[in-house]
């Protein structure tokens, strides 16, 4: 068993109180399976995927118009097919919004430019009824692609509603995306409608987008419509996408093309990751009803932009009958304490957000005011125990927190929290149900209890249908299965205990391999970053002269002299062992990071082995690619 803090425990009557629990009860009363607790369910789930997703579908009561033939045809990887023969439509399921009623508020939307924003369940059929009336006016229809350059707002999600109800493909980019970057990703897929805000408020600052859109439009000669979301009050023609054409769904294939995702993009052009309507529909109704225990009555909010997959991670909650929070702007502005704020304003009962975020919030000194808060989940980045400790110490003992982890390439998480397991401080408490997550040595061994490298072994709906305009499958292969064969590598560090408990400690293509010795970047980042004096921090060694660098950004009014520089040593040393502590540390005025927030250690590395960084890294993937200047100025004194 893992030792550690329990900071959390399910309660007594948890398998009827919580979905998880009603579904376990179901699974052995209605499909004659003996399990009795979370690690046996999660067993039959990896073990039977017929009978385990065949269960989803039937306990969700999927809407389909034709049903399926069976559930899976063959236990293969790549090419596995799900429920042959279905036709269902993602969108059809998500409107349905189980255990609401048509009066009942079903998005709620916050933002920095304007007023808050309802829709009730009514409302929002409404207006994705008239906006699909607009797009099929426009000639959409099955298979065309209608791109987004919108942030997390209403239109962006009755979009999304009425592209999928037509059968076509959505694509969504952050406006904070600058136009090289969003070129990169739509001019593979070539959409035929694109709609665009004309700009947005972050914090007190009005940015334009107008300039950005005229340069992507041009870009893109295939499309045909140009449709503007007047967001800052400028000019637009949303209103446009109207008509009278009653709310119908069309009948595709499990298997269909819903939306397609990309990878960060930070070494050449990003990966059209195309996800189809069956696979989503079914990996979110697990994730959402059963591991988030949501449902009818909660009010469920992720922090998150259209550029990063929780947006559509969270835009799936009406499926389970949960209510939506949408929030645009600067999370931290005026403070950080204002999300927190937010939540509590708007009744949140599940509050999802970054580990970032968490350790930000922590460092700060926020105090969350009086909330409903029972859900906190965290992702991005491996959460370190003292962003745990901090969560219970600020929120009380209610909530259940939950560090999940997975990726843009199956849009969910492939391990996670449950209701039925307790919270143990610094570990995510299990893999996800129908997920075969596995720790593999190099020579494709499992192995318990010690560093590995994430892998699938057993296929699951959501991953993806393919990679847009990879007929032959090759881009799609090498991306994940060309080191084990058959089995899905992730690219992750992880140990997976003999209870099920897991540990992620970053990239395994960032890893620190010191002297024979890998060292995971997860927990060196807390260890530094727990630092007081030091806002931010990236690590990288350099193998070929087995040397350990570390570069510091210094909170505001700390600068890094020699007693900090032995500070950060010698905490290295003590918490975790001589191999930590750096050979060289240098300031920087910023780490570089994806437009999602994930540090560049691989670029970075490249970069001071004398890569030029506009070769090291497609610069438009970065937020801050100014930052990447510090890094060449410091090659002389390596």
């Amino acid at each position: 068993m893992t030792t550690g803090t329990v900071l959390w425990s399910p309660p007594a009557d948890v398998l009827e109180t919580s979905r998880m629990g009603r579904f376990l009860t179901w699974v052995r009363d209605e499909r004659g399976v003996d399990v009795r607790d979370y690690p046996g369910l999660w067993e039959w789930s990896v073990t039977d995927l017929a009978g385990f997703w065949g269960a989803v579908w039937d306990h969700f009561d999927v809407i389909a118009h034709d049903p399926p033939s069976g559930v899976l045809d063959e236990v293969t990887m790549p090419g596995a097919r799900w429920f042959p023969g279905a036709a269902l439509n993602y969108a059809e399921n998500v409107l349905r919004m189980p255990g609401l009623a048509d009066d009942d508020v079903v998005v709620h939307a916050y933002s920095q430019t304007r007023e808050p924003v309802t829709l009730t369940a009514r409302q929002l059929r409404d207006q994705v009824r008239r906006a699909a009336a607009g797009l099929r006016r426009l000639g959409v229809g099955p298979g065309d692609r209608v791109a987004a350059y919108a942030p997390n707002i209403p239109e962006t999600f009755v979009l999304f509603l009425a592209t999928a109800g037509l059968g076509a493909v959505f694509s969504s980019c952050a406006p904070e995306f600058g136009s090289r970057s969003v070129i990169d990703r739509w001019s593979q897929i070539g959409p035929k409608v694109l709609v665009a805000v004309d700009g947005y408020r972050y914090g007190t600052k009005e940015i334009d987008r107008r300039a950005e859109v005229a340069e992507i439009h041009a870009a893109l000669p295939s499309v045909e419509s140009l449709i503007t979301i007047p967001y800052l009050g400028q000019d637009g023609n949303w209103d446009t996408l109207d008509g009278p054409d009653p709310l119908t769904f069309a009948a595709v294939p499990f298997d269909h093309p819903l939306y397609v995702l990309y990878s960060s993009g930070t070494t050449g052009l990003p990966k059209p990751i195309v996800h189809g309507h069956g696979g989503i529909l079914l990996e979110h109704l697990k994730m959402l009803a059963l591991h988030h225990d949501l449902g009818p009555g909660d009010r469920f909010l992720w922090f998150t932009t259209t550029g990063w997959m929780m947006w559509n991670f969270l835009v799936s909650g009406p499926a389970v009958g949960a209510a939506i929070v949408l929030y645009d702007g600067n999370p931290g502005h005026p403070d950080l304490g204002a999300l927190w704020r937010l939540a509590a304003d708007a009744g949140v009962t599940y509050f999802g957000t970054s580990a970032p975020f968490i350790l930000a919030s922590r460092k700060a000194g926020v105090q969350p005011p009086p909330n409903v808060i029972r859900g906190v989940g965290s992702t991005g980045a491996p959460l370190p125990p003292e962003g745990y400790r901090w969560i219970y110490d600020v929120l009380g003992p209610k909530p259940q927190l939950q560090s999940l982890s997975g990726g843009t390439d199956v849009c969910t998480g492939f391990v996670g929290g449950t209701p039925l397991l307790p919270v143990i401080e610094g570990v995510i408490s299990c893999r996800a149900l129908g997920a075969r997550v596995e720790a593999y040595d190099p020579r494709g061994e499992p192995v318990h209890g010690r560093l590995g490298e994430l892998v699938i072994t057993a296929p699951m709906p959501s991953m993806p249908v393919g990679f847009w305009n990879d007929p032959d499958g090759q881009r799609y292969f090498a991306s994940y299965f060309d080191v084990f064969p058959g089995v899905w590598r992730h690219g992750d560090w992880i140990t997976i205990g003999d209870d099920g408990t897991c540990v992620i400690t970053g990239r395994s293509d960032a890893t620190l391999n010191r002297g024979g010795v890998r060292l995971g970047t997860a927990e060196f980042y807390s260890v530094v970053e727990g630092l007081p004096g030091i806002a931010d921090s990236l690590v990288v060694h350099l193998d070929d002269r087995d040397q350990l660098l570390l570069f510091v950004v210094p909170a505001e009014g700390h600068t890094l002299d020699d007693e900090l520089r032995g500070r950060i040593g010698a905490t290295l040393r003590a918490a975790l062992s001589p191999r930590h502590v750096p050979d060289k540390i240098f300031p920087v005025r910023a780490v570089p990071r994806t437009l999602s927030g994930k540090k560049l250690e691989v670029p970075v590395k490249r970069i001071l082995t004398g890569t030029p960084p506009g070769e090291a890294v497609a610069l438009g993937a970065l937020s801050n690619p100014e930052s990447l200047r510090a890094f060449e100025s410091v090659i002389p004194a390596l």
